[in-house]
């Protein structure tokens, strides 16, 4: 970057009492753009914007490089992109595959073959005809949770609405309800993300709950029928229930009781395309991306299922998903696989 004639200073210069010290914050958001080789002369532009000397904005932004933090930081960043660049060709080496766009249904897999061919691949597959000893598939609904639960205390993710972060702040979100309560609130409102019961409200933990156990199966051939404890979750809300873009930290089957979800599925190779700065959450709406603010998503291939009643999908680890409920809505999901599930993960937790 050539140095400032003083006519260009005086040009940049619009502002009658321009700021002559950029705090720690301004210097941090210097050093992020030029790592990310954001155009110097715009980073420039955007300081004197705001209220900052032509000349000191210049020499903050050429000088950075020269500052032993941004250079040791600078090293790791050409190892993550080293680690990036090879995702990226994995992926670009799925996409010659007919099949990437898309999520096989199975009819049943033995053990062997789920594990060699899923599992172990890192693959998603709908099975379709696992769930058929299911009394759920018969009972559960609306009426019939009201009538033999209603009188119970639950808790649900409550006003949603209200805060587009309610997954990462989920402790500001915990309602509790008689069971009855909430079942008039899905009913009467119709379509609405205000209030589900998620995951994390561990219904099925609660003893008064826990015959529900009785009316589904634990898949036998899949699943460690002695390890349920805190391994299985139930899932109740109405449609129009959204579980924003996220992934697992450990293999899931989910599996679908009452009315359907659209599920759209990310494979973890296009992770450094997904804005993934807090835990295991993007910042991307994946329903109405904003491009102008995250133009790498534009490159991401996005797989879009439809999950029915009786389908189970296996979410293997990693993968991003989005789900939407379509209906009033239960599903059941389980970790408790008969193979290893426990990972450890680095998750970033970045401002910027």
């Amino acid at each position: 970057m050539s140095e400032l004639q003083p006519w260009q200073i005086k040009q940049m210069n619009q502002l009658t009492s321009a700021k002559v010290t950029l705090d720690d914050g301004w210097k941090r958001w210097i050093a992020v753009n030029k790592l990310l080789n954001v155009d110097e002369w715009a980073m420039i532009q955007v300081l004197i914007d705001n209220g900052f000397d032509g000349q000191i904005a210049f020499n903050e932004v050429r000088d950075v490089v020269n500052h032993p933090y941004f250079q040791a930081g600078n090293n790791f960043v050409h190892l993550l992109k080293k680690l990036e660049s090879l995702l990226c060709i994995y992926s670009q080496l799925n996409e010659l595959s007919k099949n990437s766009d898309k999520i096989e249904r199975r009819d049943f897999i033995s053990r062997k073959d789920f594990l060699e061919n899923y599992y172990a691949k890192n693959t998603p597959v709908i099975l379709t005809g696992i769930m058929q000893n299911w009394q759920a598939l018969k009972l559960w609904s609306p009426a019939y949770l009201k009538q033999k639960y209603g009188e119970v205390e639950v808790e649900v993710q409550a006003n949603r609405n209200a805060n587009p972060d309610y997954e990462i702040d989920l402790e500001r979100h915990r309602m509790k309800f008689f069971l009855k309560d909430y079942i008039d609130k899905i009913i009467q409102n119709g379509m609405s993300n205000e209030y589900y019961m998620v995951a994390n409200n561990q219904t099925l933990e609660r003893e008064e709950m826990r015959s529900l156990l009785n009316d589904i199966e634990v898949f036998p051939e899949y699943l460690n029928l002695t390890d349920t404890k805190g391994k299985i979750f139930f899932w109740f809300g109405p449609g129009g229930t959204v579980t924003p873009l996220h992934h697992d930290t450990s293999n899931i089957f989910l599996a679908q009781v009452l009315g359907r979800k659209k599920v759209k599925l990310i494979s973890p190779n296009q992770t450094p395309l997904l804005y993934n700065y807090v835990g295991v959450f993007s910042k991307v709406d994946c329903e109405n991306p904003d491009y102008k603010r995250y133009p790498l998503f534009k490159k991401v291939n996005i797989i879009e299922v439809v999950l029915e009643p009786g389908e189970v999908l296996f979410i293997p680890v990693g993968w991003w998903h989005h789900v939407r409920a379509l209906d009033v809505s239960i599903s059941v999901s389980f970790t408790n696989f008969v193979f290893p599930n426990h990972y450890e993960w680095a998750s970033p937790h970045v401002f910027l």
